[in-house]
């Protein structure tokens, strides 16, 4: 046999043991298969050539520098998360698409890792220095299966000017305030609408993930504690504790408080709504802190604490079992979720999942295109701390970030939110059931969606 029909058995070799069969995972080759490493994921609201291809452009000029013969490309899926989602497991599971690293939200771990999708981890990608509640989103089946990219906590945007304008005292909120007390501010700019003002508040309650999401935070604040499934992905809610976080929810939807339109809403319109001053508040994401400061400016925009509990988001990276090369895969996750990079992508409006990205002023982002402007200011206007990270980062995101609670952690997340968001549409309906009538049916519907 001739060397070179030997280097080809053994390529094939390779193949066959990363795309192996069966529910596990496939075996990992001994040797990774030299080519391009492919990055899926959805769209990076940083923008056009934003940080995350950034943080690829300076892996793939060490790899250059090294003469490795790898190089990263970051692919782009189109269209909202759950059709991601439906891409990605259509993908994986047919082999139709090479994609050596995916970018999963932090809810589909479970499920990719249950099906074999993703391959088990070394232990030692999650260190100390990860935020302990993000790092909860990367395992499952007591292993790790992913590394936490970006995070994401629900937040209260408020317009300063409205506040003003409405005869408000209080015009500084970063020290957090509770439901009753963003209640008593409405009820007062109600009196006293400022131009523009329509409704207190606005948030993302369409029928899709941010509705989940809402309803979430309304139940984790109304019953503490509350997780809907144990940490095997089983149901584990009561009837009255659903009637409790349907009655948070009611309350925080309520017509005087809460702008129409939110019922129909998602990310981009509520944000929209917020920037032309139809409400005074937002329950938003940390990356509309820089948007909504390239319209607003700080004088009319403030950032606090959501009221009551609020969800942990985010996009985590695993390497697919099918991978040819998932030594160089877990290689290239190392460097996009290291101290630097996680700087980096705070620094570009996402929140970032090391602690040391909030705290340690010698931890610097290293990739070029995300250094400021020649003048050295920010060319986006935000607001910066000291060691050029974004205000409110270190004093309100990395506390919300702590204190977040998870989405129910299952295999089954899928089914999970189609039956959570479809039974609660029935409260933005013309004749709401009572919260006890809700309670009953949304409790026998996730019975049948999900183990018991």
């Amino acid at each position: 046999m001739t060397v070179r029909r030997l280097a080809a058995l053994l390529v094939l070799l390779l193949l066959a043991a990363c795309t192996g069969g069966g529910d596990g995972p496939a075996a990992v080759p001994t040797a990774d298969v030299p080519g391009d490493i492919v990055v899926a994921g959805g769209r990076d609201v940083t923008g056009r050539n934003g940080i995350r291809q950034q943080l690829i452009d300076a892996w793939n000029r060490r790899q250059e520098q090294a003469g490795t013969g790898y190089r990263a490309r970051l692919v782009e899926l189109p269209g909202s998360a759950d059709e991601q989602r439906s891409q990605l497991l259509g993908a994986l599971q047919s082999g139709s698409a090479a994609y050596d690293v995916v970018i999963l939200d932090v809810t589909w771990v479970p499920e990719f890792a249950a099906a074999g999708l993703v391959r088990p981890l070394p232990d030692g990608v999650l260190d100390a220095d990860v935020v302990e509640s993000v790092a909860g989103t990367a395992r499952w089946d007591g292993r790790v299966h992913a590394v936490p990219f970006n995070s994401d906590v629900g937040l209260l945007y408020y317009r300063r000017d409205h506040l003003r304008d409405g005869g408000l005292q209080r015009t500084e909120l970063d020290g957090g305030l509770d439901w009753p007390e963003l209640e008593a501010m409405v009820n007062s700019l109600d009196e006293n609408p400022p131009e523009g003002y329509e409704k207190g508040w606005t948030t993302q309650l369409a029928a899709y993930e941010g509705r989940t999401v809402n309803a979430v935070e309304a139940f984790a604040s109304a019953v503490p504690g509350l997780a809907l499934t144990d940490a095997d992905g089983r149901y584990r809610a009561t009837v009255a504790e659903l009637a409790d976080g349907i009655a948070e929810l009611r309350r925080r939807t309520q017509a005087p408080y809460l702008l129409q339109d939110a019922v129909h809403s998602d990310e981009a319109a509520t944000l929209g709504d917020f920037a032309e001053g139809r409400t005074a508040f937002l329950r938003h994401w940390p990356y509309a802190y820089r948007t909504l400061h390239q319209t607003l400016g700080p004088d009319r925009l403030g950032v606090a604490p959501l009221p009551g509990r609020a969800v942990l988001g985010g996009q985590n990276l695993a390497v697919t079992a099918a991978s040819p090369r998932p030594g160089k895969a877990v290689e290239l996750i190392r460097y996009l979720t290291g101290r630097a990079s996680e700087r980096c992508l705070l620094d570009a409006g996402f929140a970032a999942t090391r602690v040391s990205a909030y705290t340690d002023d010698a931890v610097r982002c290293t990739a070029p295109a995300a250094s400021p402007a020649p003048s050295g200011e920010p060319a986006d206007r935000m607001p910066r701390d000291a060691a050029g990270r974004p205000a409110y980062a270190r004093r309100i995101l990395l506390p919300a970030l702590r204190n977040a609670v998870q989405r129910p952690r299952t295999a089954q997340y899928g089914a999970f939110t189609q039956t959570f968001t479809g039974r609660l549409g029935a409260l933005f309906g013309a004749s709401p059931p009572t919260d006890a009538a809700l309670a009953q049916g949304l409790d026998a519907a996730l019975r049948k969606a999900l183990p018991g």
